[in-house]
């Protein structure tokens, strides 16, 4: 009679400790499951730039400037005013089919130079999406790394951004 009583005791407990895995198992494998869908919904937040792999050429600047756009102090986005300068690259471009742009994008000495330096990155980025955009191939648009402007020069060509045709 005690021996049943143990082996329903044991049982007991077996069937517990099984259920208690089962709980633990259910609620990770639950946050796992939670999790992935979270992140798969969730809304990019404002201001956020995705950006594809980039490659910066590091090279001397050269090649005539067929545009300069100058944007809005802390501002990456393109201005409306850019739309001239904007088609006189795309009109340097279908003249010369088999040549590249570089565009380079400038920033002042004065703050944090990594800031500066992100910013002028993102300018650049900006002008390259808007010519893609305008229907060129992104194999003839090139990126420069991001440049300090001269300090003892206008507040304005510390924002610009330079469209080159590439000799």
């Amino acid at each position: 009679m005690a021996s049943e009583q143990q082996d329903d005791s044991q049982r007991a407990a077996l069937w517990i400790v099984g259920l208690v895995v089962a709980a633990v198992l259910l609620v990770l494998v639950g946050r796992v499951v939670f999790n992935q869908l979270h992140h798969a919904k969730a809304p990019v937040a404002q201001g956020l730039v995705i950006e594809e792999e980039l490659l910066l050429i590091d090279m001397p600047l050269s090649g005539e400037v067929v545009g300069t756009v100058f944007f809005a102090v802390a501002e990456s986005a393109m201005p409306a005013e850019a739309a001239a300068e904007l088609a006189k690259a795309l009109e340097a471009l279908a003249a010369a089919p088999s040549r590249k742009i570089v565009i380079a994008g400038f920033h002042d000495a004065s703050g944090d130079p990594l800031k500066n330096a992100a910013l002028a990155k993102a300018r650049a980025i900006a002008a390259r999406n808007a010519l893609k955009a305008a229907g060129i191939d992104a194999a003839r648009l090139q990126l420069r790394k991001p440049e300090s402007a001269l300090a003892d020069g206008p507040a304005e060509q510390a924002r610009r951004v330079e469209i080159r045709l590439l000799d």
